[in-house]
């Protein structure tokens, strides 16, 4: 039996969606190898362990920059090592891959993907805008004539479109998404606190008092680093409005990105993004206040869709069976 697969390639993060059964894989996009014999140690979760956490010959990298491939190999031996775990090693006939990509990439960009998805093993390989997969999973009927606005924020970019008749009309992809909020709190802590804290820990501040809109209970944690002064290991209590000050120009940004596409919309479909309202989607999605920020700014009602991290991996799943012409939308 031939299997359709849809791959959520993420800077952050892969997702794997099998027809028929789902998203059967979740796990970080990120390689250990060693690099005196250039064996790969670990691939995944297992990695993401180790990141900041290993000895001079083993390092553990994110093949993946910005929704982009930066390292060729270690991507496909990534790729090839997901497609095998979530199918097995059973299948006679090679799968039919679809992979989404960032609205903005160049035809160089897509090419380095295809051939990737073809040397992991792939019959057949479709790349699908990540936007337009995004509208398919949080299960909007994108081969209408009427506009949806997608704000998809993942771990490398934020793709912003708006969508109409199964294809994106005004798109913008930036540069600027969920490992940027992380860089925006190390920066901080060092600023404010003095204190050197890792990718991980950022990332543990983020989702558990992170936000980009004040809070009507303020909340707080306990942060562990080094003092930059002495040298030292110290704890200190960061709070949701420190977060929130912390991250206030990234998600400014973002905003200014939703605005301007906004302003490039032709009016008949401004007014259905303002009956219809504006969808968030991807892992950002979960940063708490981003939905009242968006609002508040552009006074167009603002939802997040339902399990925002597994909705591009399902669309691009749907996207395969869209193609192969078997499941009509």
């Amino acid at each position: 039996m031939a299997v359709d697969i849809g791959i959520d390639l993420g800077t952050a993060s892969v997702l794997v969606y099998v027809k028929g059964k789902g998203v059967v894989l979740k796990e970080p996009s990120v390689v250990a190898f060693d690099r005196d014999t250039n064996v790969i140690r670990a691939i995944g979760e297992e990695a993401r362990l180790m990141l900041g956490r290993t000895p001079g010959n083993i390092v553990a990298v994110r093949p993946l920059r910005q929704g982009v491939i930066s390292d060729y190999t270690v991507t496909e031996k990534m790729i090839q090592y997901f497609v095998r775990k979530a199918i097995g090693k059973r299948t006679f006939k090679k799968p039919r891959i679809s992979i989404c990509v960032p609205s903005g990439v160049t035809e160089v960009e897509k090419r380095a993907v295809e051939e990737a998805a073809f040397a992991a093993g792939a019959r057949e390989v479709h790349l699908i805008e990540e936007p337009v997969a995004a509208a398919i999973g949080a299960g909007i009927d994108i081969g209408k004539p009427c506009g949806n606005m997608i704000v998809d924020i993942g771990g490398g970019t934020a793709d912003i479109a708006v969508i109409s008749l199964g294809g994106a009309v005004v798109h913008t992809s930036i540069k600027i998404a969920g490992d940027d909020f992380d860089e925006a709190i190390v920066r901080y802590m060092r600023k404010k606190h003095n204190l050197l804290i890792g990718e991980r820990t950022a990332e543990d501040i983020k989702i558990k008092v992170g936000t980009t809109y004040p809070l009507i209970e303020e909340e707080s944690m306990e942060v562990r680093g080094r003092n930059l002064v002495t040298g030292l290991p110290k704890t200190v209590t960061v709070t949701s409005s420190e977060t929130e000050e912390a991250l206030r120009e990234t998600s400014g940004k973002i905003v200014e990105a939703v605005v301007s596409v906004l302003e490039q919309t032709p009016p008949e479909l401004s007014a259905d993004i303002l009956d219809r309202g504006i969808v968030l989607t991807g892992g950002g999605a979960m940063l708490r206040g981003l939905e009242e920020l968006i609002e508040e700014k552009t006074g167009i009602n603002t939802m997040t869709a339902e399990d925002p991290m597994k909705v591009v991996a399902i669309g691009t799943g749907q996207f395969v069976e869209f193609m192969s012409g078997r499941k009509d939308f």
